[in-house]
């Protein structure tokens, strides 16, 4: 029975018949979180401008020669470790994709060595607690902003929600499960969490609904913008317009912490959830990582000021 010899290898110019090298816009399209679209999306742009790619076809001829020249220009750049890690993440996902769209031959960035993570405790914030306090009863309770403002910031001390999250929480959203009210959580992915709503969260929300009267509209915006002291529309407060509001308060009552915005209350009510005895497995899933290494970057209870051995020193 005659052997039928082996095909010839796939050469370069067949291969590149295969498929079109998709726009970069497409890859884009497919990430979820706006946020991380628009860095992505600005990473790999400056990556085509320092190798002078012009169009989608010429990440065929990008080589790991490229991505080490682009890293050491960043380094020389003096750009931090996280930045960097970002910048060539988000090039091998674009090429991960080319790849499994069979538009290149390989990820050139695959090999290619990140900065390593300097610490285990992320850059992120968390304050204490006597200034969460202070953040929950700092609103005016006798304008419907005000009502609006301690309901918002309630629930993100409350629940470690991110802006994004915050943000896309609508009157629906507040369910109840097994007998205990939720909110319903579209967090990264498109992934959705169910999370019960803290008490002291679900008496400032109540009392804004109910000045505010859009409480039966269930498709509308929980938290929406208020312009002197009458509700703007029925769109939802935005990102930039959360981390307005809690600069305003965190001005007011003199909070000057180094990074503080709206992602240390998240830190601040993980930190808070584990040092009153949460489980640190039942902390990432409230939270909505994927991954609990994530998770323990939020964890601040070894760096507790009052735990330093500064406040164990007396001379007598």
């Amino acid at each position: 029975m005659p052997v039928t010899p082996p095909s010839r290898g796939l050469s370069v110019h067949d291969f590149h018949q295969l498929a079109e090298v998709p726009p970069a816009l497409t890859w884009f399209a497919n990430i979820d979180n706006p946020q991380t679209r628009r860095a992505y999306q600005n990473d790999v742009q400056e990556f085509m401008a320092f190798t002078g790619l012009e169009n989608p076809e010429h990440f065929r001829d990008v080589s790991r020669a490229h991505v080490l020249a682009w890293r050491r220009d960043l380094e020389r750049r003096a750009l931090s470790g996280a930045s960097i890690r970002r910048k060539l993440a988000a090039l091998s996902s674009l090429f991960e994709a080319l790849c499994e769209a069979n538009a290149v031959q390989g990820n050139p960035v695959d090999g290619v060595k990140r900065p390593k993570i300097a610490s285990s405790e992320g850059k992120t914030p968390a304050i204490g607690d006597h200034q969460a306090h202070a953040l929950l009863h700092a609103a005016d309770l006798a304008t419907l902003r005000g009502l609006r403002d301690r309901a918002l910031l309630a629930t993100l001390l409350y629940h470690g929600l991110r802006r994004a999250e915050l943000c896309a929480l609508r009157v629906a959203d507040i369910q109840e499960r097994r007998g205990v009210r939720h909110l319903q959580v579209h967090g990264k992915g498109s992934k959705i969490r169910y999370v019960p709503l803290h008490p002291g969260a679900a008496d400032a929300i109540a009392a804004y609904l109910d000045l505010a009267g859009h409480g039966d509209d269930k498709a509308s915006a929980l938290f929406r913008p208020v312009s002197n002291n009458a509700q703007s529309g029925k769109s939802s407060i935005t990102p930039d317009g959360v981390y307005k509001l809690l600069a305003g308060y965190a001005k007011t009552l003199q909070i000057d912490v180094a990074g503080f915005g709206p992602h240390a209350l998240r830190a601040t009510a993980a930190t808070n959830a584990l040092d009153h005895g949460a489980d640190i497995a039942k902390v990432q899933e409230w939270l909505g990582h994927a991954n609990i290494a994530t998770t323990r970057v939020y964890d601040r209870r070894q760096s507790r000021p009052e735990d330093s051995p500064t406040f164990k020193v007396v001379y007598r």
